[in-house]
């Protein structure tokens, strides 16, 4: 038996699948000779606990992103539900993302840190490599730094979400 509908190209198929796998968001900073970037990420995985190594992907070698791709360091802003209104800014193209009215520092290699996040990791890159029309970048943690405790926020079907005790299963 045949099916007369048309087969999805396998792109369409692949962004389906993981706009129903819900991941967590982060805001990725670093600066750049014009002064600080950044974007949100729902890319960023625990790669290793012992060293402490981390990764992401960027899809896209120009603005921000290419700022955070040839970085040597960057901070990985791990957001709490509490942080969805500050993810929402990182992600609009042409946002004010470091304006007077936002909470931020700069530490002493530079980069800027987010206020008010629950974690954010000060990490140095350790690799780039080209996986189709994006780059994965492999960083190592320096440093940690503690904020208010919060439920996370996920990002899922194109919407931000919060977990909390009434999630669990």
């Amino acid at each position: 038996m045949t099916s007369t509908a048309a087969a999805r190209p396998v792109v369409d198929e692949f962004k389906d699948a993981f706009r129903g796998h819900p991941a967590g968001v982060a805001i990725i900073t670093a600066t750049g000779p014009s002064g600080p970037v950044g974007l949100t990420a729902s890319s960023v995985a625990s790669v290793s606990a012992e060293p402490p190594i981390l990764a992401f992907s960027l899809a896209s070698t120009e603005g921000s992103a290419g700022v955070i791709s040839n970085a040597d360091t960057i901070v990985v802003h791990l957001l709490g539900a509490e942080n969805s209104e500050l993810a929402a800014v990182f992600a609009a193209r042409g946002s004010k993302r470091f304006g007077p009215d936002m909470e931020w520092s700069t530490l002493a290699g530079g980069e800027p840190l987010l206020g008010g996040v629950p974690r954010a990791l000060v990490c140095r890159i350790l690799s780039r490599i080209e996986a189709g029309s994006s780059t994965l970048l492999a960083a190592a943690v320096l440093e940690i730094h503690a904020g208010p405790a919060a439920a996370p926020l996920v990002y899922h079907d194109r919407t931000y979400h919060r977990l909390s005790g009434e999630s669990a299963l």
